[in-house]
C-alpha cells in the first residue's frame, strides 16, 4: 500500500511545479502547447499522437493506483485528518468534499482525453475544422489535471 500511495502521490519539487506539479499535469501541459501546431496546420503529426498516448498511459497508471487506494478505503489527503491530529498531512483543516471533487476532475480529464482522440481521428467533425478546437480541449484537460492535484492537497471554502 505504501508503494501505491508513493506512486500516486509522486510530484515534482522544481521551479515549474506550480504549472505542472506531477507527471500527468506535465504531459497535459506539453500536449496543450503542442496542440497549437495541429490547430494551425490542420494536420496531426505522429509526435502529437505519441504524446497523446503517453498522456493516456500516465493517466491510466495514476488512475489505477488511485482506484486501488480508494478500494482500500483511502481518500485524498485534503479530505481526511492524519491519525491523532486535527489537520491533514499538509497542515490544513480537512474538507471531506474534496474527495468527490478529485473524482469529478478525474472524469473531466478522462472525457477530455477521449475528445482529443476523437478530434485527431476526425470522427466528430471534419478533421481540419475539428483540429481548431484542439487547443481549447487540451487547455481544459490541463486545467482538469491541475485541479486533480490541487483538490487533493488544499481544502476548499468549507
Amino acid at each position: 500500500m505504501d508503494f501505491l500511495r508513493a506512486f500516486h502521490d509522486f510530484g515534482f519539487n522544481t521551479l515549474g511545479a506550480k504549472l505542472f506539479p506531477n507527471p500527468f499535469t506535465l504531459a497535459c501541459f506539453a500536449l496543450m502547447l503542442w496542440s497549437l501546431a495541429p490547430a494551425l496546420r490542420g494536420a496531426v503529426d505522429s509526435g502529437f499522437v505519441w504524446l497523446t498516448r503517453l498522456t493516456w498511459l500516465i493517466f491510466g497508471l495514476t488512475g489505477v493506483s488511485g482506484i486501488l487506494l480508494a478500494l482500500m478505503g483511502l481518500k485524498v489527503a485534503s479530505a481526511v485528518a492524519e491519525v491523532g491530529k486535527a489537520t491533514t498531512r499538509y497542515g490544513y483543516v480537512p474538507d471531506p468534499n474534496r474527495n468527490l471533487e478529485h473524482w469529478m476532475y478525474t472524469v473531466f480529464a478522462l472525457v477530455s482525453l477521449y475528445l482529443i482522440e476523437r478530434l485527431i481521428a476526425g470522427k466528430l467533425v471534419e478533421p481540419r475544422r475539428g483540429l481548431r478546437f484542439l487547443p481549447l480541449v487540451t487547455l481544459f484537460l490541463w486545467g482538469a489535471a491541475y485541479m486533480i492535484g490541487r483538490v487533493a492537497v488544499f481544502p476548499g471554502n468549507n
